[in-house]
């Protein structure tokens, strides 16, 4: 079968000073002759006209570079041609590349799984690539940067080795079976090879989903009873004026999102409707609306006036939720016969600012916590959870039985060796490949 050399823009699309276009495969060679007339020298930026080959017409002038596989970003010979970023030269360029023979355009992330294919990735490694290409904040930066170079990785490779070198153990005890200092000395080695492993994981998994949810973002949702000043808390948290804010009630219909950058974390903030009984059919679909949001969020703000305060209802048993007190501005406080859980909250004025840095010091500390401060998590991707949890099964199973039939023992051993071979994607990958490639843009 013949390998298409793929091509595609690699910067981003509209104006720009620079546009990147990148190569990839056995035709970049030809390609490179056709449109500035050499292969410029390996990893060096040539100055170079880039000319049609088809009419021979001057397209732009710009750089040049060739690197040839597979020691290159694919494995396949490749190229990047800088030219000047107007939309009519990239267009032109484009159509250049198009009129070599087996040359087309690349598909969404197909450079980075043609790197995978090639061994210049694994799997851990592309997702902390897609990672790093959507990070919004510097905690999901870093955190995709280690998953990217490598971390988890290492981590899993480390225990895939321990884990052969146990399986060759117990293949040895099961070949020389008869003799019973080996097959005793190799039982004792096995046992410590997976004990170790097994408190390892239980440490990786027992640290809980920081890394999911670093990677995918906190959510708040602000609710209570209408005009309780959920909007113009909204509003001051994101600094900017997002939500309209009316002292009629129910003037926030459905919700509204704000992404927020809180000390490096990612959080998405809600204002939700007014909760109350309601005959207007249109409210009513935001109240219920209001409620799945809640349902779903990792944090709840209950607002609600400091002069008349009400307890949060309505909400699923265990969600996270803190009162908060609004319109200390208007001269009111707090009833003295207010419950205990009342009081366990903040009173705030959004107008005035008034007890807002305190609101936002106990949000960043939630935020930091539930995230684990965006260090060290290995997991930040529900396959990886899965992949440890039967990695770790397989494992205990081979722990309790460590006494009995070598066959049974060696196959426990390759089960866990399995599990974590699909998480670095050595094995059984295949129908994850698309949906993890496909959210690349064109050209990576």
């Amino acid at each position: 079968m013949t390998i298409e050399t793929i091509f595609a823009l690699s910067s981003g699309f509209g104006r720009a000073g620079i546009a990147v276009l990148r190569l990839s495969g056995p035709a970049v060679r030809t390609v490179l002759l056709g449109m500035i007339g050499r292969v410029p020298e390996p990893r060096r930026a040539t100055l170079a006209r880039f000319k049609d080959p088809a009419s021979g017409e001057v397209l732009d002038q710009g750089l040049a570079l060739f690197f040839p596989g597979p020691a290159s970003e694919t494995g396949e010979d490749c190229a990047e041609f800088h030219c000047h970023g107007g939309p009519a030269i990239v267009a032109a360029m484009l159509r250049a590349f198009a009129g070599f023979a087996a040359t087309r355009l690349a598909e969404p992330g197909e450079f980075v799984r043609r790197a995978f294919e090639n061994g210049k990735l694994d799997l851990t490694e592309v997702e902390g690539l897609a990672d790093l290409v959507e990070a919004e904040t510097q905690a999901q930066r870093r955190q995709a940067l280690r998953q990217m170079q490598g971390e988890l990785s290492r981590k899993a490779d480390a225990w895939r080795n321990d884990l052969l070198a146990a399986s060759a153990l117990i293949e040895a005890e099961i070949d020389f079976g008869d003799e019973a200092d080996v097959s005793s000395l190799a039982r004792q080695q096995i046992l410590e090879i997976i004990g170790a492993l097994i408190a390892q994981l239980r440490d990786v998994l027992a640290a809980g989903s920081a890394g999911e949810r670093l990677r995918e973002g906190l959510t708040i949702v602000i609710a209570g009873p209408p005009n309780a000043g959920k909007s113009t808390l909204l509003n001051a948290l994101a600094r900017r004026d997002v939500a309209i804010v009316s002292a009629i009630p129910g003037t926030t219909r459905d919700a509204i999102e704000v992404h927020l950058d809180l000390s490096g974390l990612p959080l998405t903030l809600i204002d939700t409707a007014g909760l109350r009984d309601s005959e207007d059919p249109i409210e009513t679909i935001g109240i219920a609306r209001t409620r799945a949001k809640a349902a779903a969020a990792d944090l709840i703000l209950w607002l609600s006036e400091v002069g008349a305060p009400e307890a949060p209802v309505g909400f699923e048993e265990g969600a996270k939720v803190w009162p908060i007190f609004t319109k200390t501005d208007v001269g009111q406080r707090l009833p003295d016969a207010s419950g205990a859980a009342i009081h366990d909250g903040v009173a705030i004025s959004a107008a005035t600012g008034e007890n807002m840095e305190l609101l936002l010091a106990r949000l960043t500390e939630f935020a930091k916590k539930a995230t684990g401060g965006g260090e060290g998590a290995l997991i930040t991707r529900e396959r990886h959870r899965c992949a440890m949890i039967a990695a770790l099964a397989a494992l205990e199973r081979a722990h309790d039985a460590h006494l009995g039939a070598p066959e049974l023992l060696a196959e426990d051993l390759r089960g866990a060796i399995r599990a974590l071979e699909s998480l670095i994607g050595k094995i059984d990958v295949e129908e994850i490949l698309g949906e993890i490639f496909s959210r690349f843009c064109i050209g990576k």
